[in-house]
């Protein structure tokens, strides 16, 4: 027969809008074990699985705290019931919760006061009645009466009458909300208890073998989301207050390139983010506010990092497909290990077909480039020990796209029988250990060669983004901001292979300039302008940080673009601290990765003339797929 032996939930706080797949262990009856769903489309021997989802019903009115989502809430914010700021910012679970929160209130309610349009409370959120008024330290508050639990929302679901399908146990009426073993909160489910119920049943009667395995979960919270962010143009800082992403419009000759670590789940284990919720960890939970926002800045082009190989297939690839986005991938040369599996990450491409058409793919594999260096090293121990710093795994992924005119054909070849302008992309993610610095500017100086091989093939713009696992102030952010290292540079000091030197080699001819700090060359006045000025470090025209985690606030990740073609038009606005840390220790679940996406609008400044013709600009490079020998 087919039995249940155990059924798992990864995580025992649900959210809404979040799938749950749990873990069900089963015996089949030819005695093996497996955790392959056995449905009643396909019984084995005779048996199938049933599982259904059932939510206790209860007109308690239910909301939990904005922080810790986990929480009930006995305290509300009266600054954003003021400020008509969203309910489900407002509510905390404690004292302490609310005090170490106060700094992001002030933030929030600022910006309430500066730009009162943009505020409002949802209607279907109502503010709790019957409140205590007082004070926290001095910070103003209310507490919430009698027995009424509080959140980021309040929800009192619809009364229902038990049908058949329902139970009613210990006088609790729990209804059937799902059949299958899979199952996605609703907005009717925040706030109540879920329970999931596994049997072997026998498919010729229907009836089950053996009593049901259960499992409870925790209330259903409500998925938390970010602040959205606003486009910010850099030539009228003083004039308009930012562009929504939100039904925004590009205008004619610019577009828009996003970049963004998405920290692989491999990574994003307990042990290395112990300080984080694990349902804030999960996977499940991550992907859907990563999609969420991705497709929420609609990018023209998407250079995204830490992309795991199965997420690329089975989510990303098909997921951004639908939103009109076609991929290019190159995966890292190992595998990790993850205690369960082998998993591998890589760098991801996409780009709108309706803007853009792939011209070639290049990959950079820096293994292949560190084998090749150590050829030329002896004796052979040192060749040994360069392969044992050198070789990291690292990949860069470059692309060269074509630009879709109105009215161009699926070739790119437009009315005129003239070629769209051409775009060469990079995207990498650097090696991260900090103390293997000669590694790191090895990586870069690499990727810049191979760029520059390109750009003596074809003078075109050029795109440089991704995780370069670097600060402002290192060697790497040198080279590629001002195309040359200082002989006197720290960073050279770690040079055991002798890779660096001499250090008059370090350079590149490429006219690269970092997308943000634009916002620190401007002069004006205005609170926008102040805003992103004071998110900038004024000693290297680079945001304070684009990584956050408990033991680290620091930028790493840049958009780097030649100068001489192309032109900045606006940015995504940066954060400051307080949006991503609400609570004195945790970077806030509402963010899916430790990084933060930055993005840009470029605008073309010339036309590349050569390609005009539609002839090939590449003519001593390897064709599409093949490897770029740097």
């Amino acid at each position: 027969m087919l039995s249940v032996l155990r059924v798992h939930l990864p995580s025992d706080i649900p959210i809404a809008g979040c799938d749950l797949l749990p873990y069900v262990l089963l015996r089949r009856p030819d005695s093996t074990i497996t955790t392959d769903d056995v449905p009643e489309s396909s019984p084995v021997d005779g048996y199938h699985l049933r599982c259904r989802w059932y939510r206790i019903q209860s007109d308690k009115r239910v909301a939990v705290c904005s922080v810790h989502p986990s929480e009930a809430a006995t305290l509300q914010c009266l600054g954003c019931v003021k400020g008509k700021l969203p309910v489900a910012k407002s509510y905390h679970c404690s004292p302490k919760c609310f005090a170490d929160a106060w700094r992001h209130h002030q933030v929030m309610h600022a910006r309430a006061a500066s730009c009162p349009q943009e505020n409002g409370a949802e209607e279907d959120e109502p503010h709790l009645g019957h409140f205590n008024s007082g004070s926290v330290g001095g910070i103003e508050g209310a507490l919430i009466g009698g027995n009424v639990l509080s959140n980021g929302s309040v929800f009192s679901s619809p009364a229902r009458t038990p049908g058949s399908m329902d139970q009613v146990v210990n006088g609790d009426t729990w209804y059937e909300v799902g059949r299958g073993k899979t199952y996605t909160p609703t907005a009717d489910d925040v706030g109540h208890v879920l329970k999931l119920e596994c049997m072997a049943v026998d498919s010729s009667t229907g009836l089950a073998i053996a009593a049901a395995s259960t499992v409870l979960t925790s209330r259903v919270i409500p998925a938390p989301s970010p602040t959205p962010r606003r486009l910010i143009p850099v030539n009228s800082l003083d004039g308009p207050l930012g562009l929504e992403m939100e039904g925004r419009i590009a205008a004619p000759g610019t577009f828009t390139v996003l970049s963004y670590n998405v920290l692989a789940d491999l990574y994003a284990t307990s042990d290395m983010y112990s300080y984080c919720p694990p349902w804030a960890l999960s996977w499940a939970y991550r992907r859907q506010n990563l999609l969420r926002e991705i497709v929420q800045y609609r990018a023209d082009i998407l250079c995204l990092q830490e992309v795991q190989s199965d997420h690329f297939e089975e989510f990303f690839s098909p997921e951004l497909e639908k939103h009109g986005y076609a991929a290019v991938y190159k995966k890292k040369t190992a595998e990790v290990y993850t205690g369960t599996v082998y998993a591998i990450d890589g760098c991801a491409t996409f780009y709108r077909r309706d803007r853009f058409s792939l011209v070639k793919k290049y990959e950079v594999e820096f293994n292949k480039a560190a084998q090749s260096l150590s050829e030329a090293l002896v004796p052979s121990a040192t060749k040994k020990a360069a392969l044992s710093r050198l070789l990291k795994d690292n990949v860069a992924l470059i692309v060269v796209l074509e630009a879709r005119e109105s009215g161009s054909t699926v070739d790119g070849q437009s009315a005129t029988g003239k070629r769209g302008q051409l775009l060469c992309v990079a995207n990498t993610h650097i090696h991260a250990n900090p103390e293997l610095k000669d590694v790191k500017l090895w990586q870069v100086h690499t990727l810049l060669k191979g760029l520059e091989k390109i750009a003596a093939s074809a003078d075109i713009p050029m795109l440089v983004a991704g995780d370069f696992n670097s600060v402002p102030t290192s060697a790497p952010h040198s080279l590629l901001a001002t195309g040359r290292v200082d002989a006197a540079h720290p960073d050279l000091a770690t040079d055991p292979l002798g890779i660096l030197r001499p250090p008059s080699k370090l350079c590149h001819s490429l006219p690269l300039m970092s997308a943000y700090s634009a916002f620190g060359r401007l002069n004006g006045v205005g609170p926008t302008l102040d805003r992103q000025k004071r998110r900038m470090d004024s000693s290297s025209d680079e945001p304070f940080f684009t990584n956050c985690t408990r033991d680290f606030l620091g930028t790493l990740d840049y958009i780097f673009y030649t100068a001489d073609s192309l032109g900045v038009e606006s940015l995504l606005e940066l954060l400051d601290e307080e949006s991503l840390r609400k609570d004195t220790a945790l970077p806030s679940p509402e963010w899916s990765s430790d990084h933060i996406a930055l993005l840009a609008e470029f605008r073309w400044l010339r036309l590349d003339h050569e390609n005009q013709s539609g002839r090939d600009p590449f003519p001593s490079l390897q064709r599409e797929g093949g490897r770029l020998r740097t």
